[in-house]
């Protein structure tokens, strides 16, 4: 299946079935959130791939929206994550050429940013400006 493939590509851990759960029900109440329609497509975007990401973690979910919502999220999801994840491996070949950052977490949030650089032991000074300057050219991982 194309998306368990995609997921095996992005490499994201694979978390306990509660974790998921949690997951998928916060990216929910961010969807009732959103004001404009992009903002909703991009959110319903996060739910699929939570979703999809449970799913391929091998845990039994029921799917949270239709199945005409569901497809339409596919479609914003695939491009966004993993132009996100494609960022970070670029990035993380700024601090060394073997290093394969696995991120997909919005890189406009500097509170995600401090995490993700101490997850993979990195100034987080550093790669916050590395992000920022990057940034200036990736304007499309919202």
């Amino acid at each position: 299946m194309l998306i368990n493939y995609w997921h095996t590509i992005l490499n994201m851990p694979k978390e306990d079935w509660n974790w998921h759960k949690n997951d998928i029900e916060d990216e929910l109440e961010e969807l009732k959130e959103a004001k404009s329609l992009i903002h909703y497509w991009s959110e319903v975007s996060d739910v699929v791939y939570t979703y999809t990401r449970a799913k391929w973690s091998g845990h039994k979910i029921k799917r949270p929206i239709n199945l005409g919502l569901f497809s339409i999220g596919l479609i914003y999801m695939f491009p966004k994550y993993t132009l996100r994840w494609y960022f970070y491996r670029l990035i993380g070949k700024e601090f060394n050429k073997k290093l394969k950052i696995n991120e997909v977490r919005n890189p406009k949030k500097s509170h995600k940013l401090k995490e993700i650089s101490l997850r993979w032991n990195l100034d987080p000074e550093l790669f916050e400006k590395k992000v920022k300057e990057k940034m200036k050219f990736w304007i499309f991982l919202e």
